[in-house]
């Protein structure tokens, strides 16, 4: 992507042309994880930092309210994002290492058949690895979506959405875009499953 310095329509461009560099069968395989992770009752719990955290935790209220047509009725998709509760990470962050505020977490909560998204723009963030690492040995399901080379995340999560850009902004902004793309058809799809 070029650099903001050439104007809103050159950016514009460039990120459009970055969209349409995203691998839709794998973002359809996103939209078929978590609508099984639906369908079976099994929990989504959602990880990242710095703005993957944030976008982790917009995706969390996005999937958790903006997947009901039906407020009082509806089967609800039981999502948590790892990155919210500030005690509890910044407890084993002093305590023990930042490697371990999510790993720690998923002790917790996590069962087999659950889902992990890690969200991480480098695909290199510790912490985000170590919890896929224990995901993968626990027989949980995960899903990487990542941007740059896609990391050793990309390697070792067993799915991946992936951006290929080095600008970190690009990137967040893209899995921004993609999950929103994810909400509307989960919004549309939970009407014929739930």
């Amino acid at each position: 992507m070029q650099t903001v310095w050439n104007g809103l329509d050159h950016y514009l461009t460039d990120f459009t042309d970055l969209l349409k560099k995203v691998d839709s069968a794998q973002v359809q395989k996103m939209v078929d994880l978590i609508t099984e992770a639906y369908v079976n009752d099994k929990f989504v719990f959602i990880i990242g930092n710095g703005g993957s955290g944030a976008n982790a935790s917009h995706l969390c209220e996005d999937l958790g309210k903006g997947t009901l047509h039906n407020f009082d009725k509806q089967k609800r998709l039981k999502v948590m994002s790892l990155t919210d509760n500030t005690p509890y990470i910044l407890a084993w962050g002093n305590d023990t290492s930042y490697e371990r505020v999510f790993v720690e977490q998923l002790k917790n909560f996590a069962q087999p058949g659950a889902l992990l998204i890690a969200i991480s723009g480098s695909g290199n963030s510790p912490n985000v690895l170590r919890a896929i690492e224990y995901a993968n040995a626990n027989g949980m399901k995960t899903l990487g979506v990542t941007g740059y080379d896609g990391g050793k995340l990309q390697k070792i999560a067993q799915h991946n959405v992936h951006v290929p850009s080095y600008n970190m902004g690009a990137v967040e902004s893209v899995h921004m875009v993609l999950f929103h793309y994810l909400l509307d058809t989960l919004y549309e799809k939970f009407k014929t499953v739930a």
